[in-house]
């Protein structure tokens, strides 16, 4: 199991891959909130990326099956955490202040947390 740069609730933004469109309408890349981190996989669910269509049966009687379009994990080295502070993508640094480990951003130096 390996430690994963971003945490849930981190703003991310997409460096690579072929998730629908990569760029949204300003040409900017896609940032999203991650809503889940699987360490175990090393793979992350951000919000409106990697979108795809699953077919749903129906559960219960009188319930509606259909296409539900839902979000698929990305692998977290195609993601680069945020700064909230600085509004830049980012590497993450770590110092330890007061007995806590925090997340700090490269390029302004402040904290995440």
């Amino acid at each position: 199991m390996s430690k994963v740069h971003v945490k849930t609730g981190d703003t991310v933004i997409l460096l690579t891959g072929k998730y629908e469109d990569k760029f949204d309408s300003k040409g900017d890349r896609k940032t999203g909130k991650v809503l889940e981190v699987s360490p175990k996989e090393d793979k992350v669910i951000v919000e409106g990326i990697n979108i795809i269509t699953k077919h749903v049966k129906p559960t219960r009687m009188g319930e509606q099956g259909g296409l539900v379009k839902t979000e698929a994990p990305v692998y977290a080295s195609k993601v680069q955490l945020v700064c909230p502070k600085c509004g830049k993508a980012t590497r993450v640094g770590h110092v330890i202040e007061d007995g806590k480990k925090l997340r700090i951003c490269k390029k302004c130096g402040k904290s995440f947390e």
